[in-house]
C-alpha cells in the first residue's frame, strides 16, 4: 500500500483547518446575532420600561412579567421636550428618538461649556424624552431622564416627580460602572427608599435637594430636601448631586418645569 502523502500534522493542513473553523463560527455567530437582534431590542426596551415603572413607583417587583410591563407602560404618555426652550417638540418620533445618541450628534446636540457643565456629561441633546403619568385626566407624576458622571463611569437614570413638580416619588439609576458595595449602592432599594417624598425645590424655586454625610437630622426643616450621601463613596455621591443640580436647574429641565408649573 503506497504511503498516504497527506500530512494531518502539517503547518499547511493545521492553518486551513482553523480558517475553515473560523469562517464556521463566523456564520454561526452572525447567523444566531441576526435572528436574536429582534428579541436583544424588544428585552432593551422592556428593560428600560420597567426601570421607569420603578422609578414611578407603578411596580416594586423587579421580577415582574414583561406582559404586565408592557400593559402598565401604555398609561405613560411619552413626550418629547426641548430643553432650552420647556416646549413639547411633535416634529421628532418620540418612538424613534434615542437621546443618549442624539448627544453625540452635532446636529442634535451642543457642547456644554466647562462652567455649565456641572454634570461632566460634555455634549448636552437638545431634546429629552419624558414621561407623563396621569390619574382621572390630571397629572398624578412625571419621570424625567437624568444622568452625570460619578467615580467610574457615568450614571444613567430616572427620577420622578409627583404632580407638584418637586416632591420625589422615586429614583433609580439603571446603568453603570460605580465600585460594588460603595458608589454601587446608588442600586441598594434602602438607599432609593430615603428619596421618596423628598422635595427637590425650595420656596424659591431653586433646587435644594443635598445629599448629606452621615445620616440626616430629622428634627431640622431642611431634612425635607436632604438624603443621606453613600457611605465611603464621596465621588460617587458627588457625582449623584452635581447631576440632580444640573437636570432640575435651568440647564436641564428646570424651563420645562417651569411651563408645566405655569399650565397647571
Amino acid at each position: 500500500m503506497a504511503r498516504s502523502q497527506f500530512n494531518k500534522d502539517s503547518i499547511a493542513n493545521t492553518i486551513i483547518v482553523t480558517l475553515l473553523l473560523c469562517v464556521v463560527c463566523s456564520v454561526f455567530v452572525s447567523t444566531a446575532a441576526v435572528f436574536l437582534k429582534e428579541k436583544q431590542l424588544e428585552n432593551k426596551q422592556l428593560d428600560m420600561q420597567k426601570n421607569i415603572l420603578m422609578a414611578a413607583g407603578l411596580i416594586t417587583d423587579a421580577t415582574i412579567s414583561s406582559d404586565e410591563i408592557s400593559q402598565l407602560f401604555q398609561k405613560a404618555k411619552v413626550k418629547l421636550v426641548e430643553l432650552e426652550t420647556g416646549k413639547y417638540e411633535a416634529n421628532i418620533d418620540s418612538a424613534t428618538y434615542d437621546q443618549r445618541k442624539a448627544a453625540k450628534n452635532p446636529a442634535l446636540s451642543k457642547r456644554l461649556l466647562a462652567k455649565h457643565d456641572i454634570a461632566s456629561i460634555k455634549r448636552q441633546a437638545n431634546y429629552a424624552k419624558i414621561y407623563l403619568f396621569e390619574k382621572d385626566g390630571r397629572l398624578d407624576r412625571i419621570v424625567l431622564p437624568i444622568h452625570g458622571y460619578g467615580l467610574w463611569s457615568t450614571l444613567y437614570g430616572f427620577i420622578a416627580l409627583e404632580s407638584d413638580l418637586k416632591t420625589v416619588v422615586g429614583i433609580g439609576f439603571y446603568e453603570h460602572a460605580e465600585t460594588p458595595g460603595l458608589g454601587g449602592e446608588v442600586d441598594n432599594p434602602r438607599w432609593k427608599n430615603q428619596w421618596k417624598r423628598k422635595e427637590v425645590y425650595d420656596e424659591t424655586g431653586n433646587v435644594a435637594i443635598e445629599l448629606v454625610k452621615g445620616s440626616v437630622d430629622l428634627s431640622k426643616p431642611d431634612a425635607v430636601h436632604q438624603v443621606d450621601a453613600l457611605a465611603g463613596a464621596s465621588l460617587t455621591s458627588r457625582g449623584v448631586q452635581n447631576l440632580l443640580n444640573f437636570w432640575l436647574g435651568s440647564q436641564g429641565f428646570g424651563p420645562f418645569l417651569t411651563r408645566l408649573r405655569e399650565e397647571m
